[in-house]
């Protein structure tokens, strides 16, 4: 029983770590650009408008959420997306959909409407 917590525990906070990375449009771009290919940090800084060390605390967030891996080439540091946790994450927003009853999805859109 006592693993069956941890594990749950894990999950939770394991999504936790994915949904805030992706709240900030900033990392969202970052995972678009890394979708094709590998990027230094100063390569992706290129495509901001932000500083080194805020490009560099957006990596962050994504490498402890998993999103993200990097290896290190001399002094630079190279980024590429892990796509199998991406699509992990993908579809178990998937089947959590899958789980809402029609009802559910039709009161979220009147709610939506009258506020």
């Amino acid at each position: 029983m006592y693993i069956d917590y941890i594990d749950v525990y894990r999950y939770n906070w394991f999504m936790d770590k994915i949904f805030k990375a992706l709240a900030d449009i900033n990392r969202r771009k970052i995972l678009t650009l890394l979708k094709e290919k590998e990027f230094s940090v100063n390569e992706l800084l290129e495509g901001f408008d932000i500083g080194q060390a805020t490009l560099s605390n957006h990596l962050s967030i994504l490498r402890k959420a998993g999103l993200v891996d990097c290896k290190i080439l001399g002094k630079q540091r190279i980024y590429r997306l892990k796509k199998d946790i991406l699509l992990a994450f993908a579809e178990n927003m998937r089947r959590f959909a899958g789980k809402l009853d029609e009802s559910f999805v039709e009161e979220i859109a009147i709610r939506g409407i009258r506020v």
